[in-house]
């Protein structure tokens, strides 16, 4: 029997560890814009078509390299960042393992034309499935440009497994947005389809996030500053009002490298606690600063992870940090940080010693013959603050005056007089103040004149006394328990209807109707809003705006990035506008998870969640009735869209159980 385990081919192994490295073209974008960071430019330009499926062009004014270096860049594990696996625990670079480059090349068509400053020429290199078609010396500009044509050409089920362009161009925003804030000193553009989104200058971070998610940042951003022997925090959080139900602006670095981290990201929800409007995340944009021996940024493919060495300091440290910060801006209770400013929270060391405390206490000390202002930990009297308070208050003119005109008191002096009636100081209250009642009634139905008497009805007014069980047929009967659950008996027992989740359903399904027959009718506001949005919000907006309109939203496009509200649909009330189409747009991106959703359904179900009623509102019978009324009218009035129970009825017979 012939040997069954053989080597595979480099091509092949590129193609799996494309598997890895390449996920869809924002990984592309990620892993080129790294290097182009680790190459010294001060100016990057990306351009795409169609999403980075047909071209991902970067290009940069850094380094570049030589006519060996440009060639052994797209062999695996090939990198300039490290020599030997010490290396690992030192890195302040992007990108280490080599890996990036050979990957991309074994799915997609490549072309590399790099020059170095002192060189004359530069070189061209085109490869294709991981095999180099021709390399050859070429007149470029100083640095590096990248050319990524046809991703996935040779991977047919990964190509078809990418998402809409739309989708797919919001992937790459997020890289963008990642390394942009990461990087504030240099120069970025990015242009799609050769329409530019971006153009941000070199800048310093605030004016960077300012450039990237809109002037309105500038307003929300409250600036956080710590240094300790472990770690130094720098960045900006924002202010609870201006949370959104959606993540998107919440972002860690660790040595200018992004990384995500659930737990420093509960670090910072504790620290907001209570304080935070229901449902809703604040933006942060918080920057580590740390020794790269104490974390470990090579346990995922991505690098977005990273192993901290004392995670638990960290934690409490960016705890004290943000809590400080918001006590500063008046945002919570403050507390004088004026007097140390040292947020150090010590760490102890394995393998120093532990001292139990020394405390000198008196053994012969007796509470019952000491002084009063003894202290039994010291062997000298302790200072009582108060005696020169009581001293001064009693120096003082004022309160020798009262003294004077108030006369002493003596303790044989004569007792008080007994008050008359002095039995009926131990009646029980309640029937003393009924007789009390009843007297007085009594006087004042006796001066009263006759006309202003009560007379007594006519016969045909008398409403004759209906058993209890007629009234409930007679009227609709409804409750509301803390302005969240309608309640309302029924022959089984008693049903509870949850009024938010029931105006969903029934948002939904006129929303439903209105995109199918494109009826949407349109309230114009009194006074257009303007809506400025980021680049990801602003194309997705762009892709979904007839839908948008058909719902009932009189909404243009006005300037860049920006839209004109005029109008929202008739059939939502309360809601400011520039509020409603930014929750539109989280909840249709969260929605985007479920691929068997349609487009139009999502957008409906985005609508209703962020136009439904809230809880808290207090209800009229006229309006609870309308609700359950028009909530029995839908076709599916027992669950909202996501699926979840709007009804539950407690029965007659649980009922009865309960008070056996």
């Amino acid at each position: 029997m012939s040997d069954l385990i053989q080597i595979l081919p480099d091509n092949v192994a590129n193609q799996i560890a494309a598997g890895e490295v390449v996920q869809r073209p924002a990984s592309v974008v990620k892993e080129l814009v790294e290097n182009a960071i680790d190459a010294g430019g001060n100016s990057i330009k990306i351009n795409l078509k169609d999403a980075g499926r047909t071209l991902i062009q970067v290009i940069d004014n850094g380094c570049g390299m030589s006519v060996t270096d440009a060639r052994l860049a797209f062999e695996r594990h090939a990198t300039s960042k490290i020599r030997k696996a010490k290396d690992l625990f030192a890195i302040r670079t992007m990108g280490f393992r080599g890996e990036a480059l050979a990957s991309i090349a074994a799915i997609a068509n490549v072309e590399l034309k790099t020059k170095r400053t002192e060189d004359e020429l530069g070189t061209h290199i085109v490869i294709s499935g991981s095999e180099a078609i021709s390399q050859e010396v070429s007149a470029c500009s100083d640095g590096s440009n990248f050319i990524v044509k046809n991703l996935f050409f040779n991977v047919p089920a990964r190509r078809k497994f990418l998402k809409a362009n739309s989708t797919e161009l919001r992937n790459i925003i997020t890289e963008f947005h990642r390394i942009v804030l990461s990087h504030p000193e240099i120069a970025f553009q990015l242009l799609h389809n050769d329409s530019e989104i971006y153009n941000l200058p070199a800048s310093h971070i605030r004016q960077r996030i300012i450039n990237v998610f809109g002037k309105g940042m500038n307003q929300r951003l409250i600036s956080i500053n710590t240094s300790t022997s472990i770690v130094k925090l720098t960045g900006f959080i924002g202010k609870p009002k201006n949370a959104k139900r959606n993540l998107g602006e919440q972002f860690f670095f660790v040595n200018n490298r992004y990384m995500r981290h659930p737990y420093f990201h509960k670090a910072i929800m504790q620290a907001y606690d209570k304080i935070l409007p229901p449902e809703t995340i604040p933006p942060y944009f918080i920057f580590f600063e740390v020794d790269p021996q104490i974390i470990d940024i090579n346990i995922h493919p991505t690098k977005t992870e990273i192993k901290f060495e004392d995670e638990r300091a960290i934690y409490q440290i960016i705890q004290a940090s943000i809590r400080e910060a918001l006590g500063k801006f008046n945002i919570v209770p403050s507390i004088d940080f004026d007097e140390d400013n040292s947020l150090e929270i010590p760490v102890a060391d394995s393998n120093a010693d532990i001292e139990a405390p020394m405390i000198k206490v008196n053994p012969e000390f007796n509470p019952f013959e000491a002084d009063l202002n003894y202290n039994p930990f010291d062997g000298e009297k302790s200072y009582n603050p108060f005696d020169e308070e009581r001293r001064s208050f009693e120096s003082n003119q004022f309160y020798q005056e009262f003294k004077a005109k108030t006369p002493p008191q003596q303790s044989g002096g004569t007792r008080k007089p007994v008050p008359e009636k002095w039995e009926t100081l131990y009646e029980e209250p309640s029937k003393r103040e009924s007789d009390e009642k009843l007297n007085q009634a009594k006087i004042d139905r006796e001066n009263i004149p006759d006309y202003f008497q009560p007379q007594k009805p006519p016969e045909e007014f008398v409403q004759k006394k209906l058993h209890p069980q007629e009234q409930i047929q007679k009227a609709k009967n409804f409750f509301q328990l803390k302005n969240k659950y309608i309640l309302t008996p029924i022959r089984s027992g008693l049903m509870i209807i949850d009024q938010r989740k029931a105006h969903e359903r029934i948002l939904f399904e006129k929303f439903i109707n209105s995109l199918e027959n494109h009826q949407g009718i349109a309230q114009q506001t009194l006074f257009p809003q303007t809506i400025e949005l980021n680049a990801s919000d602003y194309t997705l907006l762009q892709v979904i705006i007839e839908d948008v309109r058909a719902l009932g939203f009189d909404i243009r496009e006005f300037g860049k990035k920006t839209f004109v509200i005029n109008g929202t649909p008739a059939d939502i009330h309360n809601c400011e506008p520039k509020e409603l189409v930014e929750n539109l747009l989280a909840n249709y991106k969260s929605n985007q998870m479920d691929v068997k959703l349609k487009i139009r359904e999502n957008l409906a179900k985005a609508l209703a969640k962020a136009s439904a009623l809230n809880y808290g509102k207090t209800l009229s019978n006229e309006e609870m009735s309308s609700i359950i009324d028009q909530l029995f009218a839908c076709s599916t009035p027992n669950f909202t869209p996501d699926g979840k129970a709007i009804i539950s009825v407690l029965e007659s017979q649980e009922l009865e159980s309960r008070f056996k």
